[in-house]
């Protein structure tokens, strides 16, 4: 600019040099009124336009940019950087993103995707290459994440090469141009839109998740920094009028420790009435704390009681217990052992181990496991468990085989690992328990298994596996979601994409339950039948009480071979008509607790895989 002779007034508010021959910007920081700023046609290479907040209109066409940062101007309405031939489409891209008031800007760099119908560049061409990338460092590995500027066209791509390599159905989707769309949207296009015989979508299990939320629910089970440590059921939905109710707790969260327990229900939340109020966004803000630290109020009715009570909950930091109310009942044909189990989660190895070798002692000679929350996660820990159960009946038996699509028949593409059957793990895999530990087994013929809709994933492939085996499944509730399928926890720009990659079958080739497994008496059968009683969820009994309608009905069977006449409890009709002992209600369930996830990288060398 020194060339030009323009003297420097910090008022001015427009300034033209075009044609100048300026190669040199030094001093135009000065200029901080600027308003509209012409360089086009000069030699200029870098430029400093940090101090410009006002800047509105800039053209920069016909220069030698390399590289253009316009970030010090949020003002920028129009942006000509024609005939810069190093500028590149991740600038531009950059720029558009960061530019509310932006119209436009004017180039001629072909950024356009270039897209072919049917021909996909390997996924790795366009990995971690991020429309915004992360800095610092990733907690998962304590290493500088890998993330480096690209486009939302470099993230589609992607996403699209990766689910035409890996996804299960990959012929079912529809090859659609990934510059047309907004990330989050392309990624829900890939998928199959083809239906069950039920005539629900055959994959209702395509979800992504921001990476760390992923990160913390793979290690804890926790979906969420912050919680009360309760779940809640909505007995008739969530509109009015409405019956909230308290699912269960963990123990020792602050849910507990205000004395809420299961069968609870609530009737005001901050004022706010429950069931008939209007005020969603205090409703919710009540149910799903945002922050740790964040109190809120509640008036609820516990079960048997005629009154109401007022208690203020604190959300904080909860630590998921994946197995509760282990314990044993005294009937006239021997012990029978019970437990709660919520989640195949990391910690649920130790106490999984801790619970049969208590029942082992005890002497049982039957045993029921509530599933009837359990929405899945390790498929070592399903493993672990239907082998504690069965025991020797196990020895040198498959426990699941995984099939993938037919580009990938013998090796897992993931781990490149040669497909082999998983088997009964008779041993702790490293979870948390250091692995090899040998692991305590009942050596029964059958198993007792309460079940609901949110029953799923590994919970469904410990059903399906010990069926495989000849080992007796008696199913007591209602019909799980069926989900026989599985996936790794794909990452990419600090979003991990769940999208159905294999399918698990047992060690009789069957797989096939993507409508769930009904309890044989249900009417009508909605799943594949499996011997029983359907049972609809009690919310007027604690677990593991020899009344609870689930219980009650599986103990029943265990003793006549069939189910009893009534399966629900003589339970109070409440003020809007729900009987909370004969309803299954909708669980407030995160989608990453529906999940299955393959070994630990203790046992694979590998990366934690997810299925």
């Amino acid at each position: 600019m020194a060339q030009t002779g323009v003297t420097y007034v910090r008022e001015l508010t427009h300034l033209s040099c075009f044609l100048q021959g300026v190669s040199d910007t030094t001093g135009i920081d000065q200029l901080t009124s600027l308003v509209e700023l012409d360089l086009s046609g000069n030699e200029i290479t870098t430029l400093d336009i940090s101090r410009h907040a006002n800047l509105e209109v800039l053209n920069l066409s016909n220069n030698q940019l390399s590289a253009i940062d316009v970030s010090g101007s949020p003002q920028l309405q129009q942006l000509d950087i024609t005939d810069n031939s190093d500028v590149s489409c991740v600038d531009i891209e950059v720029i558009e993103r960061d530019h509310d008031s932006l119209d436009e800007v004017v180039h001629n760099e072909d950024c356009g995707s270039n897209w072919e119908l049917g021909v996909f560049t390997p996924s790795a061409t366009f990995a971690d290459m991020c429309a915004a990338p992360r800095e610092g460092i990733n907690p998962a590995s304590n290493l500088p994440y890998p993330d480096i500027q690209g486009r939302r066209l470099d993230e589609n791509n992607w996403l699209r090469s990766m689910s035409n390599n890996l996804y299960l159905w990959y012929d079912e989707i529809e090859d659609l141009d990934p510059g047309d769309f907004e990330t989050p949207q392309y990624f829900e296009l890939q998928r199959t839109l083809a239906t069950t015989a039920s005539g629900s979508l055959k994959d209702k299990f395509h979800f992504s998740f921001d990476t760390e939320v992923w990160r913390l629910f793979s290690q804890s089970g926790s979906v969420s920094n912050a919680s009360y440590g309760a779940v809640f059921a909505f007995l008739n939905g969530g509109f009015p009028p409405r019956h909230i109710v308290v699912s269960y707790t963990q123990p020792d969260s602050p849910a507990a420790q205000a004395g809420l327990s299961r069968g609870a229900r609530l009737m005001e939340i901050d004022g706010v009435d429950v069931v008939f109020g209007n005020d969603i966004n205090t409703l919710n803000a009540g149910l799903f704390p945002a922050e740790i630290g964040e109190a809120h109020d509640f008036v609820v009715q516990d079960l048997d009681s005629e009154t109401t009570r007022n208690i203020t909950v604190t959300a904080a930091e909860i630590t998921s217990v994946p197995v509760q109310h282990v314990q044993t009942i005294d009937t006239e044909t021997g012990q029978v052992g019970y437990l709660l189990f919520n989640a195949h989660v990391r910690t649920a190895e130790q106490q999984l181990m801790e619970a049969i070798e208590s029942l082992r002692d005890a002497e049982v000679t039957d045993l029921v496991i509530d599933f009837r929350y359990n929405g899945g996660g390790f498929l070592a820990i399903a493993s672990q468990l239907a082998y504690m159960v069965a025991g020797e009946q196990t020895d040198e038996r498959t426990f699941e085989i995984n099939q993938w699509n037919d580009k990938h028949p013998n090796v897992d593409p993931v781990t490149n690992q040669v497909l082999a059957p998983t088997p009964f793990y008779a041993t702790t895999v490293g979870l948390s328990v250091t692995s090899g530990a040998p692991l305590p087994t009942l050596d029964l013929s059958r198993v007792f298994v309460l079940t609901g809709p949110g029953t799923c994933s590994a919970s469904e492939a410990f059903m399906n596996s010990l069926r495989g085996i000849d080992v007796e499944v008696i199913q007591v509730g209602s019909t799980t979601c069926g989900k026989p399928y599985g996936f790794y926890a794909m990452e990419n720009c600090s979003t991990s994409y769940f999208t159905v990659q294999f399918r698990g079958v047992n060690e009789k080739n069957f797989g096939d339950y993507t409508d769930g497994f009904s309890p044989s008496n249900t009417n009508p059968v909605e799943g594949t039948p499996v011997p029983g009683c359907a049972v609809p969820d009690d919310f007027t009994h604690a677990f593991g009480d020899p009344n609870e309608a689930r219980l009650a009905a599986a103990l029943t069977y265990r003793e006549t071979g069939a189910c009893p006449s009534s399966t629900s409890s003589a339970a109070r009709q409440l003020r809007v008509g729900v009987d909370p002992a004969a309803v299954d209600g909708v669980i407030t369930a995160h989608p990453l607790t529906r999940i299955r996830l393959p070994l630990p990288d203790e046992l694979t060398g590998n990366l934690p895989d997810l299925q």
